[in-house]
């Protein structure tokens, strides 16, 4: 049996045939039918351009049909799947190209300059391009090459896709994961969130982060279900869809923006079964006000880059705010120690390290053995990172994180990424990067400087001069000025006294 996740979503493909699969608001839609016939054209050019099984395809491209249809060729041809964030900059493209060496890097037509410059210098990697209207070269290579009938014998677990996460040490880390990782967490989706072809999902995520690629989209093809597919999140775009649509899967951000606007009644969700929220951490606040002006409770899980998703609230039953709910079958987890070193689970009902175990975690990390081994242990559970707590009745509530990640609008922010930067700015002693509570955003990303003496710094200053070396979700929305920042007597910056003195800067700008 061809355990290719590919040869998976195409038997349910083939059934919903005729079915729409993905349609858009500019009229380039997709049945499924046509989604198998693009996605084995793509499939014949990704081998006439030299992908072979196991080979890497990064991919940095705006959000379209066709960008879902090369991830599926992909698939199809064997190919190990890399999506990168739209906001990377090349110096940080260059990274992940030298690190995970692809065959081949797709970009948008017009980056195709600077990305054959990345490449020749990171690698080597073909580069060809891919539009937002079905147009670049790979899309002309797809139209003449010779389709690919059959998927790629993949086994269970070969790899399907790297994702990078943000690293310890502020260094990225490709988490890799198989064909049966993504497979069997869609599969408990479906049935743990009730989807079925009846379904129409609101898709308005990016689609180079597991919330928009293998949750929304694997979920919808093993399911049969369509979706309506946005190039981002506008909430008059989305009060227009709310009436046609079944579901919609969003970050916070998405939840408290639309609660800002009348229009959010239970007369605009009344075909609505289910809203789901990750990514960052829900405020009660927010889940509350949704429930009051909606009628629908939001349902809340959590996941990872290198897990899926671990837990979900219930479809049937309390959906309690501040909770993730419990773990989702197959999936088991439990609370340690954060500072021993055996792993024993503690008492129900302390706080401590969250770790899982699953068919959901991944293989390891790229080309990092000791990282792999220092994080996922030798009986299969994954150190998550972060401090959890478990009630009397399953429920996993997220009290904190053990690193100082910061979460803003759904990604990652790694600060030593972004500290480094400032501190090489003339006229900068240090500087620390925190989160603190942010209305729309989760968090927000704040930088703390301290200037030498006699240095005319201003915080317009600093942003404009880190502005094009970061990804915009990654550069501070803030930065302040002090003379020292807090050290413990080893010398370690305390942010956690920083995040208390600065905690109620996007609180008070609401």
């Amino acid at each position: 049996m061809n355990d290719n996740l590919f040869a998976t979503f195409a038997r349910r493909m083939h059934e919903r045939a005729d079915a729409p699969f993905i349609t858009t608001r500019e009229g380039r839609d997709y049945s499924y039918r046509e989604a198998l016939d693009q996605a084995a054209s793509l499939a014949g050019a990704l081998k006439e351009l030299g992908v072979v099984p196991g080979d890497r395809v990064a991919v940095q491209v705006d959000k379209s049909p066709e960008a879902i249809l090369l991830y599926l060729a992909c698939l199809k041809v064997g190919g190990v799947y890399l999506p990168l964030n739209t906001g990377y900059t090349p110096d940080e493209i260059a990274y992940f190209l030298g690190d995970a060496e692809p065959r081949l890097f797709v970009c948008r037509p017009a980056a195709i300059d600077a990305a054959e410059k990345v490449a020749a210098a990171s690698g080597g990697a073909r580069v060809v391009t891919l539009g937002s209207d079905a147009d670049g070269s790979l899309m002309a290579t797809a139209a003449n090459a010779t389709p690919l009938a059959q998927a790629v014998e993949r086994s269970a677990d070969d790899l399907a896709a790297i994702l990078y996460t943000s690293g310890t040490t502020g260094r990225s880390k490709g988490a890799m994961l198989s064909h049966h990782n993504l497979g069997s967490n869609a599969a408990s989706l479906v049935k743990a969130w009730r989807f079925s072809e009846n379904d129409r999902l609101i898709h308005a995520l990016p689609i180079f982060h597991t919330h928009g690629l293998f949750v929304a989209c694997n979920v919808v093809l093993l399911s049969g279900a369509s979706m309506r597919f946005l190039t981002k999140f506008d909430a008059d775009v989305i009060f227009d869809e709310l009436p046609q649509g079944t579901t919609m899967m969003g970050v916070p951000t998405f939840y408290t923006r639309l609660l800002k606007d009348s229009r959010l009644t239970r007369e605009a969700c009344a075909t609505m079964r289910l809203f789901t929220s990750g990514s960052a951490p829900l405020t009660a606040e927010t889940h509350q006000d949704f429930e009051a002006a909606t009628g629908h409770a939001i349902l809340e899980r959590y996941g990872m880059t290198e897990t899926n998703m671990n837990t979900s609230n219930p479809y049937d039953g309390d959906r309690i705010a501040g909770t993730v709910g419990t773990p989702l079958p197959g999936v088991e987890v439990r609370i340690t120690d954060r500072e021993g070193k055996n792993h024993e689970p503690l008492p129900q009902g302390d706080i401590g390290m969250l770790e899982v175990r699953g068919p959901n975690v991944f293989k390891g990390y790229w080309r990092m053995p000791e990282k792999t081994a220092e994080e996922l242990l030798d009986d299969g559970f994954f150190i998550t990172g972060d401090l959890a707590i478990i009630d009397e009745r399953g429920y996993v509530q997220i009290v904190g994180r053990d690193k100082d990640l910061v979460i803003s609008g759904g990604y990652n922010v790694y600060p030593k990424e972004i500290e480094g930067h400032i501190d090489e700015l003339d006229g900068v002693v240090e500087s620390a990067v925190i989160g603190l509570p942010h209305p729309d955003f989760g968090e927000g990303v704040t930088a703390v400087v301290v200037p030498k003496p006699g240095a005319s710094l201003e915080e317009a200053g600093i942003l404009t001069a880190i502005s094009d070396k970061l990804a915009k979700y990654k550069q501070p929305k803030r930065v302040f000025f002090t003379d020292s920042l807090p050290r413990n007597t080893m010398g370690k910056v305390q942010k956690n006294q920083l995040r208390e003195r600065y905690k109620e800067t996007y609180q008070a700008s609401r």
